[in-house]
């Protein structure tokens, strides 16, 4: 989008992605879509793609006009070909609501927080990737407590994920693992300054 620039930030399950989104938005005023509850919306408000899950997933997907995250959760991570297959139906609309919403903001730089930045593609139409990166047994934790789920469930939607991969193909590299907020809003103060210096972003 002319004159906007877009950081995408995305990293592994339980990295902490919005946890630096968050220190975005309240420290810098950068606005952030968060693509995770934002396909949730979609999923629930249109129609299009409830009928498209409906027939890909089944009807169990919907308990009435409410989404099944864990119906749809335990589809996604049973197989890579599932969550592409769910991807398809669901990721178009939301790079076109986010750029709906980017218009909105009136600010030359947004965020798009997403888990699967690079699986859906969207890594390709960032002006720059953020990877949020912490220790695996920190990540395991973090997402079990927030998940409610087992180490099996959070290892099984680990190993569907390449964060090695996509930590090298990022520009930046945030490390989350520390306690010290004072640390990383130096970090974050660097790459802002950094992509404002590139982008001439006042």
């Amino acid at each position: 989008m002319e004159g906007l620039c877009i950081l995408g930030i995305t990293g592994g399950i339980g990295c902490g992605k919005s946890f630096v989104s968050s220190i975005l938005k309240e420290c810098y005023s950068i606005p952030v879509y968060d693509c995770d509850r934002e396909a949730k919306r979609l999923m629930s408000s249109d129609e299009g793609i409830r009928g498209k899950l409906i027939g890909l997933v089944g009807e169990e997907v919907y308990s009435g006009e409410v989404l099944n995250r864990k119906f749809l959760a335990d589809f996604l991570f049973s197989n890579a070909d599932n969550a592409q297959c769910v991807n398809a139906i669901v990721h178009p609309a939301v790079w076109s609501d986010f750029l709906r919403w980017a218009k909105d903001q009136r600010c030359p730089l947004v965020a798009l927080e997403s888990a699967i930045l690079f699986e859906c593609g969207f890594n390709a139409r960032m002006d720059y990737v953020l990877f949020v990166d912490a220790p695996e047994d920190m990540r395991l934790h973090r997402a079990m407590q927030r998940d409610s789920a087992s180490e099996e469930q959070i290892r099984a939607r680990m190993s569907m994920q390449h964060p090695v991969e996509y930590r090298q193909l990022s520009d930046f590299i945030v490390d989350n693992s520390r306690s010290d907020d004072k640390s990383l809003l130096e970090v974050l103060n660097r790459i802002l300054n950094e992509i404002k210096r590139n982008a001439v972003i006042n």
